[in-house]
């Protein structure tokens, strides 16, 4: 079964995350606009320490920023917000191309409530939990 594993080139996981992203409601989607959604092929040590994660543990996505709940009208953000996705962790676990723009839509989601303060119950309830 790993061999039928995806390993993709950045051009075709790219147009992956799109087909994810296509995925999404809009009305979730929309918050996306103003987000910087990069992909990476693995998070960096200091990007798994923040989250409390060790260099063996798994990080299919990472949201940097300041989540809404917590901003100021005064200390505007200093820099944009942004989504990572790790190409490697999200290729290894999917069995194929179908899981895998599954899991990035799920990751994307999940991110983004970070980013807007959403709970667990709240991320359930849109059936993403």
């Amino acid at each position: 079964m790993a061999a039928s594993r995806p390993k993709l080139s950045d051009r075709e996981f790219d147009a992956i995350v799109q087909q994810a992203m296509d995925r999404i409601p809009v009305e979730i989607r929309q918050h996306l606009n103003n987000m910087l959604i990069t992909v990476q092929r693995r998070p960096t040590a200091e990007m798994l320490a923040e989250v409390g994660l060790g260099p063996d543990e798994t990080l299919f996505g990472l949201y940097w920023g300041v989540p809404m709940t917590e901003r100021s009208i005064i200390d505007p953000p200093l820099y944009p917000d942004t989504i990572y996705l790790f190409q490697e962790p999200l290729e290894q676990m999917c069995a194929d191309r179908e899981m895998l723009i599954e899991e990035i839509e799920i990751t994307l989601v999940h991110e983004l409530a970070h980013a807007l303060g959403l709970s667990d119950a709240e991320l359930d309830a849109l059936g993403y939990a």
